[in-house]
């Protein structure tokens, strides 16, 4: 039997892009001659909703005469021919098929408006002079949103844009309710998802049907796709897999989840894949499975019994997004911060440089799960062989490299391949503040095509630093970003709170280290996130080291990965949030740098110990610290030769670069090695030259003092044209 696999993204996960694990899997099962198709339900449900005909059927759903329905779903209600008569040339215009619809969006009157609005007369204040599309892209983000309302209120109270029933995923340790949920009547949203399921069966006649389940938002679909596909299609096999499931479900033993599936799969997904579709083609002994649970004798059973080696990040080929619907995706601009706005604007091409995370240490982080303690990178020419791959088959050069943390020397040697490629692409990634990312190595990265990265800071607190084992100090952070944000890169920082023993103190002054980081301009963007205990973190595996209690221990039946605990400190961290967050959102639009902290809380908070200045003087102390190059060092040439006027004993030498150029005046001999030099050192070339090897090559022309010379004129003159040293 020849298999036939449908790979499928249940709703909701993005707007913009596509989520990649379905078209990682279609590109490893393309390696292995697997017959696949993807599909992204999520977007085709988006897309029909939002309208004209899902808007009219939307409206019809909708009882009018509800006396208990909104002020605000009364209004969407009367004005709903001006929605269902706009809502069509909205969507092409987020899907970026009419731009010029921006002009009209932006005039009171076209949009129809609800309570989503009211936050419109601060849209100037907001936006600054961004562009008419900009604000355009946001009020239509605005419209869309005054629409899910009215649906989440009347019509389907699971319903978001990036989740669905998310409720009833998260923490779930008993399945009793998500089953109850299941057996409800379908809702609106149901009907549509089973619809664009139907048609797709309908169409490839599939044996088996692959489902992702990256987050909570995912599950509740995912099972409706499950249950539809068992009674209506029994003969054909369903697995899931996906990020929810690695993480939640690996101590499932309720049988009733089998009800809704065949297999669940655990971790990297494509040696699971492989072997069921050998089991299923007659190849492989039920037995011989791979990281997969199924169904026994009506016990939940757990196989790994293959003795075939999992393949390494090298192997699994490229992913293959060639048959995703990529012009019906939608960019919105719902949300004002700038890295949040690259999550939802724009199709992103999705691509891992390694996997796991070469710094595995962190304790709040599930260290112990094959998807951060395996680390496997991938060389930096297959990875640039895949984004050509990618760019041919989607048409777009933007990336997101959605590491757990990037590499800083695979970046480097990236960076480089990619100049060396003449490729044009724009990117962005995760990492850490490593200091191996110096002024130089972030020129490099910009000039490659480098626009955005997001770390952790977590807790800017030295203390809490050393307890969550993050490897770095607020001065070191500060001055990464620093270099990032003078190389012309955006710096996004996680933050925590909530911590194990973290005090209101630590908090506070905590909060005052990222005013003072926002005020010296070196970071751009940035969110809190409330600490959550799970499972497979060094704090859950061993909660005695931290001080904390963990409450009802008792192992359930479904989801087991968020655990509740008591922490000694009493603390209610809940009661910081909304103080936390009102006060980035104005330090990110420069706003009250010059308040007093307390002024961002309604409840008494404690005074700052932060000195006033004190990341302006860690920025000022490094600078001041003695210039320090190993010998090994590498050095590269990004710009071209220059034109040399030759004035006898002296040389005049012009650099030209892209925004300007340079005038160096040097000996005749001194011009001879640099226009000798150059060509060696340039990133175009494969051979990368150290420090000792340049020095050999100066002293070989007969001219001494290379240090001086070096590194008082060479390098200070030509650091922004594009010498660079990179360790």
């Amino acid at each position: 039997m020849t298999i036939k696999a449908l790979l499928l993204t249940p709703p909701f996960t993005q707007l913009n892009t596509p989520y990649p694990a379905t078209a990682y899997l279609k590109g490893f099962l393309n390696q292995i001659n697997i017959t696949s198709v993807q599909a992204d339900l999520g977007i085709e449900v988006i897309n029909t909703v939002f309208s004209s005909a899902g808007l009219t059927r939307l409206f019809d759903k909708v009882d009018a005469n509800n006396l208990s329905m909104s002020e605000n779903s009364q209004r969407i209600i009367a004005l709903q021919d001006d929605y269902i008569g706009s809502i069509d040339a909205v969507i092409r215009f987020l899907q970026g098929h009419d731009p010029t619809l921006a002009q009209l969006i932006c005039r009171e009157g076209f949009l129809p408006e609800a309570n989503r609005f009211a936050q419109v007369a601060e849209l100037d204040w907001a936006f600054g002079s961004l562009g008419i599309q900009d604000k355009a892209k946001h009020l239509a983000s605005l419209y869309l949103e005054d629409i899910a309302d009215l649906i989440t209120e009347c019509v389907d109270e699971n319903f978001g844009f990036s989740r669905y029933a998310e409720r009833l995923g998260r923490s779930a340790n008993s399945f009793d309710e998500l089953h109850a949920s299941l057996q409800d009547e379908y809702s609106f949203i149901d009907n549509i998802l089973i619809d664009h399921l139907a048609r797709h069966i309908d169409k490839e006649q599939p044996q088996l049907v692959a489902i992702s389940i990256p987050f909570p938002g995912n599950l509740f679909s995912a099972l409706r796709c499950g249950q539809w596909l068992k009674k209506h299609h029994p003969n054909i096999t369903v697995t899931l897999g996906g990020g929810f499931v690695n993480t939640e479900l690996r101590s499932l033993s309720d049988p009733r989840v089998l009800k809704y599936t065949n297999f669940l799969s655990l971790d990297d997904g494509e040696s699971p894949i492989e072997h069921l579709i050998q089991y299923l083609n007659g190849e492989r002994e039920l037995n011989h499975l791979r990281r997969t649970f199924c169904l026994l004798d009506n016990k939940v059973t757990y196989i790994d019994n293959s003795d075939a080696k999992d393949y390494t990040q090298s192997e699994t080929g490229t992913p293959d997004y060639s048959d995703l619907p990529l012009d019906k995706y939608i960019s919105v601009l719902e949300t004002l911060n700038p890295m949040h706005r690259l999550w939802s604007d724009g199709r992103w091409n999705k691509l891992t440089l390694a996997h796991g995370c070469y710094w595995g240490k962190c304790t709040f982080c599930d260290v112990s799960l094959d998807y951060i303690k395996t680390y496997q990178p991938v060389s930096a020419t297959r990875i640039c062989d895949r984004i050509e791959q990618v760019i041919q088959q989607t048409g777009q050069s933007g990336f997101h490299f959605v590491d757990e943390a990037a590499p800083p020397a695979l970046m480097r040697d990236l960076a480089l391949e990619i100049l060396r490629r003449r490729l044009s692409i724009s990117w962005w990634t995760n990492i850490r503040f490593e200091k191996s990312f110096t002024p130089d190595l972030c020129r490099l990265l910009k000039t490659s095509g480098c626009i955005a990265v997001s770390g952790g800071l977590e807790i800017a607190s030295e203390r809490l630093l050393k307890l969550i084992q993050k490897g770095v100090t607020v001065k070191q952070v500060a001055n990464v970003c620093r270099n990032f944000t003078e190389a012309g890169i955006m710096v996004h920082a996680y933050l925590m709170y909530g911590f194990p023993s973290q005090t209101k103190q630590e908090t506070i002054d905590s909060l005052e280290m990222v005013r003072q980081l926002f005020e010296a301009g070196v970071i751009q963007s940035g969110f809190w996130h409330q600490f959550a205990l799970t499972a497979h973190s060094p704090v859950g595996l061993n909660p005695n080291e931290y001080r904390i209690k963990i409450k009802n221990n008792q192992q359930g039946a479904f989801a087991n990965n968020d655990l509740f605990y008591h922490d000694p400190t009493g603390i209610d961290h809940d009661a910081f949030s909304y103080g936390l967050k009102k006060s980035l959102f104005n330090y990110m639009h420069a706003v009250g740098f010059d308040f007093p902290l307390q002024e961002w809380f309604d409840f008494k908070v404690p005074k700052t110990t932060i000195r006033k200045h004190y990341i302006e003087r860690a920025l000022s102390d490094n600078n001041n610290e003695p210039f320090a190059i190993k010998n090994n060092a590498k050095v590269i040439w990004l710009g071209s030769q220059p034109l040399i006027t030759d004035f006898g004993d002296e040389h005049e030498l012009i650099f030209h670069d892209k925004t300007g150029g340079l005038t160096l005046t040097v000996t005749a001999t001194q011009s001879r090695w640099i226009t000798e030099i150059l060509p060696l050192i340039s990133v175009k070339t494969e051979d990368v030259y150290s420090i000792n090897q340049i020095k050999a090559h100066y002293e070989a022309f007969g001219l001494d003092d290379f240090e001086s010379f070096f590194y008082d004129i060479l390098r200070q003159e030509l650091n922004d044209s594009g010498l660079l040293i990179l360790s």
